[in-house]
């Protein structure tokens, strides 16, 4: 019986889960933009076949659907744009490829051409790369429709309409529903600051795998820095008007405790060795400490699950409780007069002063997301908030850069626009039912990089087969046009919605949508499915074989420059946090700027290693170099962090001059990996590793045994000592750190 109630609670469970997951599907932007895509062309089509005009609705339809790409998160001023200029581009494309079905070899010139063109506009960065994307899509499938009625150039103009009515649904939905964008990737980002706090909380364990868990702090890390990125832009690029301008204000504050977090969270008073040392002599601070940070996490992850319910926000006193007890635990530590237990007292006062800080901006987060009102002047001036976003340089002078095989933009555009060329010729030289399904299948999956490319393909080959297996059961099975219809549109549907987060799942609902669309249309269905699955088949192998023998862009080929530029930031970071420490005062906006460029370009390069770990075997040059420098880097910046945040909120003593001879040298080693990354480094440059070991030696650090602990309980004298620990421990593990740098970048081939 007891079984039975175990496993009754296990599926309500299942159920319970997978039942809210598909709550939040269905209330996704995604599944939103996937509906209004559907919309913008079912509507043309409809009125066009009942009007008698069906010409003039499968354009309207076309233009809707080819320019549908750009609409993703973002302000709403850089959607229109994406939008209008995608418009644009498939209205010059279609009017260009109406001639491309007069003669086959001036369809291949123009097809190499104009695919090579297009895709290089990605060099303006991920909103062109849609744009790209839509104008591609226009010039394949310029293969698959020729106008019979219309003139080539109303054809185009209705098309270009196309993108115009697209942009109204697009509008009159954001006019409905004009939050629903920042709250998705607002409590997505809580979400997923939640998820870092846990891994961030395991990582104090030394029996944890500490390797695979920064791996994927890595990763959690750079998909945050992104996500705070799009939330910038949407929040400080919005439109003012008096009913969203508060909202705006209040997620803005929202979004800087989240920045906040992320720094906070990789914030030590001293190196893991150090601190696996005191846990060791104090295993029970491991416990007490993961369940504070437990906690925290597991309200986060309730608020981001809630969405904007303030009722249901989390109390404090959980929390309130953990931080109680670890704090009698700590002030139990400070009473025993050993030179061990003093310098452990220090150390986990610090940790814990960390985690307070975390936990202050948690009741921030919380107020601000309940209905208390906020004064005016709390909000961030929108001129200083605007310094913070990414401005993309539109300047044809980026062309013109990227005009050479160095560029990896080039080398795609010019391997895209070889493989399709290919495609084309073996589609029409051995009568392929839809040549150009082959073309679709390679604009799809070829991308830029290896691993994405790979990916793609296999996930589009695996999604076909198991699209093309299903189809035939149900094809089988109902021989129903009305079934049909409704079977194409759901899965359409659900494509659409899942191509960013699913690939695979997508390509197994774009297949069934396709079969159901041609089982409409003509009877043999069968014929449709076997060319279907094998147009994928041919299209996936020429993308993946295209990548590997056409001007292949390999990570080892840039890695540098993404060291480089992670270097340089956090080296202008750490120059920011000198100057404030030495200055005191407020924290200047140059300061938070720096930091926020040290994140993200930490954050590029741990993308730029995942993508180098994808490649094959033979392609990873120096991979364990380059992830121990990864690492390195990644260390760097937790330790800055550690800095930043302890002078930030604390009343600090002069700067010596031993700290100022400390950051120069630390300063001139960074100087020096950054000349070995450049290749400039010559003999007379290299380092003395002899004098760097010698000054290494000399740093000073936190004595404990020379601490009088028969002396009166003295708050300010222990004050003094947490920060002459943190200090002095930060600025020799940035001294370490930097010198191991040197040595790594110095060994690279």
């Amino acid at each position: 019986m007891c079984l039975i109630l175990l496993v009754l609670e296990k599926i309500q469970h299942y159920i319970s889960v997978y039942f809210k997951e598909l709550v939040q599907f269905l209330v996704s932007t995604n599944f939103t933009k996937s509906v209004l895509t559907v919309i913008a062309v079912i509507i043309p089509i409809a009125i066009g076949v009942l009007t008698g005009y069906t010409e003039i609705g499968v354009a309207i339809c076309f233009g809707a659907f080819w320019c549908s790409p750009s609409d993703v998160h973002g302000s709403q001023r850089h959607k229109v744009l994406g939008i209008l200029f995608s418009g644009a581009l498939v209205m010059v494309v279609s009017f260009i490829g109406g001639y491309l079905h007069y003669s086959p070899w001036l369809s291949l010139v123009i097809l190499g051409l104009m695919s090579f063109a297009i895709s290089f506009i990605s060099a303006y960065g991920f909103r062109a790369s849609l744009i790209s994307f839509s104008g591609l899509l226009a010039l394949i499938l310029s293969f698959a429709h020729t106008p019979d009625k219309l003139e080539i150039y109303e054809y185009s103009l209705l098309v270009g309409l196309g993108s115009l009515w697209y942009l109204g649904l697009s509008l009159l939905w954001f006019k409905i529903n004009p939050k629903g964008q920042t709250e998705e990737v607002l409590y997505e980002t809580i979400g997923n600051t939640a998820k870092l706090l846990k891994k961030r909380g395991t990582l104090i364990d030394q029996q944890s795998n500490r390797k695979k868990l920064q791996e994927s702090l890595f990763l959690l890390q750079s998909q945050l820095t992104e996500q705070h990125d799009i939330l910038r832009e949407i929040l400080i690029l919005s439109r003012k008007n008096s009913g969203i301008s508060v909202y705006n204000g209040k997620r803005v504050l929202v979004l800087a405790q989240l920045i906040e977090m992320l720094e906070t969270s990789g914030a030590n008073p001293v190196n893991y060795i150090k601190m696996d040392d005191q846990f060791k002599l104090h295993p029970e601070f491991i416990t007490h400490f993961q369940n504070l940070i437990f906690e925290m996490a597991n309200q986060l992850q309730l608020i981001s699950e809630i969405g904007n319910k303030p009722n249901q926000i989390p109390k404090h006193d959980g929390l309130t409780a953990l931080f109680e007890d670890i704090r009698i635990k700590i002030l139990e530590l400070d009473k025993i007069k050993e030179v061990k237990a003093y310098e452990a007292f220090i150390m986990f006062q610090n940790l814990l002063e960390y985690q307070e800080k975390q936990f202050d901006k948690l009741k921030r987060i919380k107020w601000l997301l309940s209905d208390h009102d906020v004064a005016s002047e709390e909000f961030i001036d929108k001129e200083i908030l605007k310094r913070f976003l990414i401005s993309q340089d539109y300047s044809p002078s980026i062309l013109l850069r990227n005009l050479s095989f160095r560029s990896t933009i080039f080398r795609h555009s010019l391997r895209l626009a070889v493989t399709l060329m290919i495609g084309f010729i073996l589609g029409n030289l051995f009568s392929f039912q839809n040549p150009y399904w082959i073309l679709l299948t390679i604009i799809l999956i070829m991308r830029p990089n290896y691993g994405l490319t790979k990916t793609r393909s296999k996930d589009r080959t695996i999604g076909t087969m198991i699209g093309g297996v299903i189809a035939t059961v149900i094809v089988f099975l109902i021989q129903d046009v009305y079934v049909y219809a409704v079977l194409a549109l759901i899965s359409f549907v659900i494509a659409l919605s899942m191509l960013q987060k699913n690939y695979k799942a997508s390509a197994i609902y774009i297949t069934l949508s396709i079969v159901f669309i041609y089982g409409i249309l003509q009877p043999d269905v069968m014929t449709v499915i076997q060319y279907r699955i094998l147009d994928t088949l041919l299209g996936a192998g020429l993308s993946y074989l295209g990548f590997l023998f056409l001007w292949p862009s390999w990570g080892f080929q840039e890695i540098r420059k993404d060291v480089t530029k992670s270097v340089e930031a956090n080296r202008v970071y750490l120059s920011k946090i000198a100057d404030y420490y030495i200055q005191k005062g407020r924290v200047p906006t140059s300061y938070r700027l720096a930091r926020k460029n040290a994140f993200l370009e930490t954050s590029n390069l741990s993308s730029a290693f995942q993508r180098m770990t994808q490649e094959p075997h033979s392609k990873q040059k120096n991979l364990n170099k380059i992830y121990e420098l990864v690492e390195l880097n990644h260390n760097f910046l937790s330790s800055l962090a550690s800095l930043s945040i302890y002078i930030q909120h604390h009343t600090t003593t002069e700067a010596s001059e031993r700290f100022n001879t400390i950051i120069t040298k630390i300063d001139e080693n960074l100087s020096m990996v950054l000349q070995s990354l450049s290749k400039e480094a010559t003999g007379d440059q290299k380092p003395n590793f002899d004098a760097v070991i010698s000054f290494e030696k000399q740093l000073p650090k936190f004595e404990s045994d020379q601490v009088n602990l028969s002396a009166d309980d003295n708050g300010a004298l222990k004050r003094n000592h947490q920060e002459e620990q943190l200090i002095w421990e930060q600025l020799r593990w940035l001294f370490s750190l930097s010198s191991n740098m040197m040595k790594l970048t110095l060994s690279l081939k």
